[in-house]
């Protein structure tokens, strides 16, 4: 599948540039990156929500280069597509296309094909200042896709502005195949062309410029389906052991869940097919004069557990609260997190493929973001949520797996624009972690994470910027780092 993207978005990206108009327009960016420091490894904050482009290791860099093209049309069409290569030191890849994508779009409605850098969604967070999403947001590399989606809230016709939605729906494929192989240790498991499916739905209630009061509720859900499950045996080579289905019904049931047939294993028959998750997304506006308050949160869930109050309250989630202040030197806006999966619906677990006893109805032990098939919910060794919960590439026996998925934390972003050319922005995390209720650590582990970083963007070089940022991590679970990250960009005009 990633193949034909490719090839459909090249050809795309071709023909768009060869029809240039007064209505067009050809950019191009170049980013170089490079971190050096101590520990085992990179400051959290070096590495978390940077799309893939940041490295574990302590001592790293990268050069990206890249192309956008957009053109409008009449009658509301448009089309943009863009093309970014990277490489470098010490990354997932030495060298691979970041970015490539052509998006067709009628109005509000789009359609995009390929991979492309893809904030969060439907829920927005600052995504300069937010320790991230629950599901899937910036802190892995693109996912190649086709995606049917509304980006922006849409008013339904007939409510007067004061009922709106958002949504899409997508099919695409995870292209970590090569970095599954050569991670994992001989004796054990991987999995090779996994298939990605996820949906969403949002809706906006009110109309600020009536009532300064917006309420959005809805739902994500995405997939791991398909794929082949390995072992990597002694002298390297690999042998499948499980054929996951991938057709047509294989699709129906990633869109619909539904409990797989004769040709998955048990477990599958019991719950869903495939490694289903998703959130409850929620969200509060307040508009006052020039400032902006916004509270959200984000309820995770796997399969149907704790999807519907089946088993009490809500206990595990993100919260959040955002400040946009009105305009000032020093601070623009201000995030606070407070993030929990500590609960996963309790430590026990009962199926009933295992027996019947009528007396007693037990599912528990949830074991977010892992799963006994497809290993994690990860790409290219990034957990595809939040980085507060870190993923498979900081495991030290090279297991595909979240060491630890029981984490509650706090997390705090400020950022300001002292003048025109100058900004900042500073993230601050604390987060305990206690494993998985399989496998528990030996002791509560705490990891503290910063991030103090600077942007000079000077009016007398017309494109250029530059960022330098601090990283200090303590703690007994990642460990201690610090570390230097200096970033330079270009970006100009073609045409």
């Amino acid at each position: 599948m990633k193949k034909h993207l490719l090839i459909i978005c090249g050809l795309f990206l071709c023909t768009s540039i060869s029809g240039q108009s007064e209505n067009s327009s050809l950019t191009y960016h170049v980013e170089l990156g490079a971190t050096a420091g101590n520990g085992t490894y990179a400051p959290l904050w070096f590495t978390g929500n940077r799309y893939g482009l940041g490295s574990t290791n302590p001592n790293s860099g990268y050069l990206l280069a890249g192309i956008s093209y957009e053109k409008q049309f009449k009658r509301g069409w448009r089309i943009e597509a863009g093309l970014d290569m990277a490489g470098g030191i010490h990354q997932a890849q030495d060298v691979f296309i970041h970015q490539i994508y052509g998006d067709f779009s009628w109005k509000m409605l789009t359609l995009s094909i390929g991979s492309k850098e893809r904030p969060g969604f439907p829920l927005a967070k600052n995504t300069a200042l937010s320790s991230g999403m629950l599901v899937e947001g910036p802190n892995t590399q693109p996912i190649p896709q086709i995606r049917g989606e509304i980006k922006d809230f849409l008013n339904i016709p007939g409510t007067k502005g004061w009922l709106a939605f958002k949504g899409h729906i997508a099919y695409g494929s995870f292209t970590d195949n090569g970095w599954q192989k050569d991670f994992v240790q001989p004796g054990e498991y991987f999995v090779k062309n996994v298939l990605y499916h996820s949906k969403s739905l949002m809706f906006r209630l009110g109309n600020k410029e009536k009532l300064p009061l917006e309420f959005e509720f809805g739902i994500l859900m995405a997939t791991q389906f398909g794929g082949d499950r390995y072992q990597k045996l002694e002298d390297g080579s690999t042998e499948k052991v499980l054929d996951m289905p991938d057709n047509l019904k294989a699709y129906w049931k990633a869109f619909l869940p539904q409990a797989g047939g004769s040709d998955t294993p048990g477990g599958e028959q019991v719950n869903v097919e495939g490694n289903m998750l998703g959130s409850w997304n929620f969200a509060l506006n307040y508009y006052w004069g020039n400032w902006k308050f916004r509270a959200y949160l984000e309820h995770y869930f796997e399969d149907t557990s704790q999807m519907f109050w089946e088993y009490g309250r809500w206990k595990d989630g993100q919260i959040g609260l955002e400040i946009t202040f009105p305009k000032n030197r020093w601070i623009t806006s201000a995030v606070w997190e407070g993030l929990s999966t500590k609960e996963q619906t309790g430590p026990l677990l009962y199926d009933s493929f295992w027996g019947q006893f009528p007396e007693y109805q037990i599912s528990a032990n949830d074991n977010y973001y892992n799963h006994y098939i497809y290993g994690a919910w990860q790409h290219q060794g990034m957990g595809m949520g939040n980085p507060l919960i870190p993923g498979p590439a900081y495991n030290a026996d090279h297991s595909i797996s979240f060491r630890s998925n029981r984490v509650r934390a706090h997390h705090l972003g400020i950022s300001g624009q002292p003048s025109s050319e100058w900004g900042y922005r500073m993230l601050i995390s604390f987060a305990r972690h206690w494993g998985t209720y399989d496998i528990p650590l030996d002791q509560q582990r705490k990891q503290f994470s910063s991030l103090y970083e600077a942007t000079y963007t000077p009016k007398w070089t017309k494109g250029w910027s530059a960022s330098a940022a601090l990283g200090l991590d303590r703690g007994n679970y990642l460990g201690n780092s610090t570390g230097g990250m200096l970033t330079i960009r270009k970006t100009g005009v073609i045409f």
